[in-house]
């Protein structure tokens, strides 16, 4: 019998006025996979992450984390309840170090934040933050301050406050985005580091080598649309992702 899916999305559809963003798309995260989340620019990704975590409410469709229907809920619940999410644009405490970054987001400091990193358990909190830090390449760099920090570093600064909150479902929407190879590199390995700590993971990027080797999976939408879904391999052979890609024939006439 096949493991209960972490997550399960189905028919899920959201409108912004008239404009239909998703479109009854379908699919679910299997526990201890990196399902990648690729496609065009304007092709619904980050919208369908959007509303997945809580932050927009879908016109239509379910949403199951763990069985358990998550469909209306905010984005601060889903978060308790282990779902977790980086941004496409960085949101760190600039004037905080890289460590104070991290145990500020741990999960059991979710309602008293500030106060709580040099409140009690603060030897095992920092213990566990700097683990974090080592998983993520950031460990030597803990006493700095996070405004100090270059791109790619604070990229995964925002990578080790997100596996902070111990969740169970981990999105990083274009994690890459911008940065140089040696950074995507870097990254990379990062993210392979993190399977540890987190059960499943969904990565939405628009470089599609870069998911090729990190993906278990691959699901790609073009046009708020789901036109596949597959391994690396299967998928970037399918007719209609290159065409969502590169364009058809008719398209250069």
């Amino acid at each position: 019998m096949n493991a209960q899916p972490v997550l399960a999305v189905e028919g899920l559809g959201k409108l912004f006025g008239g404009l239909v963003a998703l479109d009854s798309v379908s699919f679910e995260v299997r526990p201890g996979e990196i399902l990648g989340l690729i496609g065009p620019n304007g092709a619904g990704k980050s919208v369908l992450v959007n509303v997945v975590s809580g932050i927009y409410r879908g016109n239509s469709g379910t949403i199951r984390y763990c069985g358990r229907d998550v469909t209306h809920l905010p984005s601060h619940e889903l978060g308790r309840l282990g779902i977790a999410r980086s941004y496409q644009n960085i949101r760190l405490f600039r004037r905080m170090t890289v460590l104070e970054n991290v145990l500020v987001a741990n999960k059991r400091h979710l309602t008293r934040p500030f106060r709580a990193a040099w409140a009690g358990g603060r030897d095992r909190d920092i213990s566990l933050a700097m683990a974090l830090l080592e998983r993520v390449q950031l460990a030597d760099q803990s006493d700095r301050l996070a405004g100090s920090l270059s791109y790619g570093e604070a990229r995964r600064l925002e990578i080790a406050r997100a596996l902070a909150g111990e969740p169970k479902l981990l999105f990083l929407d274009e994690p890459a985005a911008g940065m140089n190879e040696r950074e995507t590199g870097e990254l990379s390995e990062v993210i392979r580091a993190s399977r540890g700590v987190v059960e499943s993971m969904v990565i939405i990027e628009h470089d599609v080598e870069f998911m090729r080797d990190l993906s278990d999976r691959l699901l790609v939408m073009d046009s708020g649309r789901k036109i596949a879904e597959g391994s690396p391999a299967e998928v970037l052979a399918d007719p209609r992702v290159i065409e969502a890609y590169l364009g058809s024939d008719d398209d250069e006439r």
